[in-house]
């Protein structure tokens, strides 16, 4: 159901802290155009966690939602009116649904982003599974994975406390989780998925022992692109899901949260990350 005309002018943007180079304005409004919502804006603010309650106050009618990166996805929680399930089971929320009352709702749309991601590849379902890091980015997809993966997941880490976390993360969410030193990192790339969510230049190292017959590597970065363990993957004839794609499947769930219209245009969004990012 459509929330307002599409002429009516409705406000969004995406908020964190850096901003700069955030590739959501540009889905966003390829969503706006493909759907014709005329009315509509999508922006883009540098907020820091201390200024994020009093950006929030500021909010007037106009505003029907936003979209949230780091620091934010978990500072934003006490902030909120309620949040979903899927949110709370991570505590951590990457959408902001403003309901015409003004009533703010929190949602996180990277998990359900990265399974679709993975399916759209043909990965519905794995036996075991591997992950590299342990951070915010890490608790999403082992969610994701407790919805694709019917056996162990393994998380390669760099700390005692990382192991831990990670290995509450998994008992919280239904996963079970074996925690391994990042030294043997190398052993990861035998799962049949991959999923790595370290920072750039990271996984650098990995590069020589890509197996000759790998599976689906999901790495979560798309800027730069590819990297080497992303290039040396596809050069061994592995299956590869792309930051780029998790960040255009997690906008389209945020587009049809935001203006009741569905099925957001996946096309036309994609189309314009790619645009984008080939012009940087």
């Amino acid at each position: 159901m459509e929330r307002v005309a599409a002429t009516d002018p409705r406000r969004a943007a995406v908020l964190g802290s850096p901003i700069v180079h955030s590739l959501s304005p540009v889905l966003h409004r390829a969503a706006y155009a493909a759907l014709g919502l005329t009315g509509w804006s999508y922006d883009r603010f540098e907020v820091a966690e201390a200024d994020l309650e009093g950006f929030l106050r500021g909010l007037d009618a106009s505003w029907a939602g936003l979209s949230l990166t780091m620091p934010l996805k978990r500072a934003v929680i006490p902030l909120l009116d309620g949040i979903s399930d899927t949110a709370a089971a991570v505590e951590a929320v990457n959408t902001v649904v403003i309901a015409e009352d003004g009533r703010r709702t929190g949602d996180n749309t990277d998990i359900p982003g990265m399974v679709a991601a993975l399916r759209e590849r043909g990965v519905a379902e794995v036996d075991h599974a591997a992950v590299l890091g342990a951070g915010a980015t890490a608790s999403s997809a082992l969610a994701a994975l407790g919805r694709i993966c019917t056996g162990p997941v393994t998380a390669y880490v760099r700390s005692r406390a990382r192991a831990e976390e990670m290995r509450g993360w998994g008992e919280r969410l239904g996963v079970e989780v074996h925690a391994a030193d990042w030294a043997e990192a190398a052993h990861a790339l035998d799962a049949p998925l991959v999923v790595s969510t370290t920072p750039a230049g990271a996984t650098d190292i990995l590069v020589p022992y890509v197996p000759e017959r790998p599976g689906t590597l999901f790495d979560v970065l798309y800027d730069p692109w590819p990297t080497p363990l992303a290039a040396a993957w596809t050069g061994q004839g592995g299956s590869l899901v792309g930051g780029l794609d998790l960040l255009v499947h997690q906008a389209v769930f945020q587009v049809e949260l935001m203006t009741g219209r569905s099925p957001a245009p996946l096309a036309a969004m994609r189309a314009a990350g790619e645009e984008a990012l080939a012009g940087r």
